[in-house]
């Protein structure tokens, strides 16, 4: 890994907390693997033997339902860490993982990381740290889907993509819209009708690209005094 995906790593919650030497110890001699999109990286129910730290690119975990259907867990970027926690709930991996744009991930045996967190019981609080995350991003997705509608999910979706917090900004989706629904909790005809009513707030597409015309105004159609009385 060169200096800028150390710097990566080091942003990651797993890795925030722990000194340079146990992060080396851990992570510094494992290669950094190139993937294209629609690359599997491991099965539901196949036994868990790694984690990942995502260096470039997105990944999406999912479950297939027992009618057949994909549910979307999760679509996770750079700086984001999966597939830890598993290390210790049984050994086989609960979700599907695909990568969904070209990646380049750092793949972790587990066996070394429980090694490792043996010799160096830090490691152990950063795993409490990296699971605190992932359950907070669950909840906040789980809160979003309950109580933001479809229109004000989308919007909440886009700001996350920019910095710029006035003024307007162009965003590139980073993956297909059809897997932008489902991890939003959506159909992809809701997804088009959401889209329609973000045109007078300013907001055009244009393919892939978004154009907002004003973030702050965006921003403000999801504040909790937009919501109304819904998921109440």
């Amino acid at each position: 890994m060169d200096p800028s995906d150390w710097r990566i790593v080091r942003s990651t919650p797993l890795f925030s907390t722990v000194s340079q030497e146990a992060a080396q110890s851990l992570i510094g001699n494992q290669p950094v693997s190139v993937h294209k999109k629609g690359e599997t990286l491991f099965q539901q129910g196949q036994a868990a033997d790694s984690f990942f730290v995502v260096l470039g690119g997105w990944v999406k975990l999912y479950r297939i339902t027992p009618d057949g259907n994909e549910a979307v867990v999760g679509v996770l970027r750079r700086g984001e860490t999966f597939a830890e926690a598993v290390m210790f709930l049984g050994g086989r991996y609960p979700v599907s993982a695909e990568v969904v744009t070209d990646a380049r991930l750092v793949k972790v045996d587990g066996h070394l990381l429980r090694r490792r967190i043996i010799e160096q019981p830090e490691l152990a609080l950063s795993m409490l740290a990296s699971a605190s995350y992932h359950l907070k991003s669950l909840v906040e997705q789980i809160e979003h889907i309950k109580l933001l509608s479809a229109p004000q999910r989308l919007a909440d979706f886009l700001l996350r993509l920019t910095s710029v917090r006035e003024g307007g900004a162009t965003i590139e989706l980073p993956y297909e819209k059809a897997l932008l629904a489902n991890r939003l909790g959506m159909k992809p005809e809701s997804l088009s009708r959401a889209l329609a009513k973000l045109r007078p707030l300013g907001v055009s597409v244009d393919r892939e690209h978004v154009s907002i015309v004003d973030v702050a105004l965006l921003a403000q159609f999801i504040e909790p005094s937009d919501r109304g009385e819904e998921g109440f």
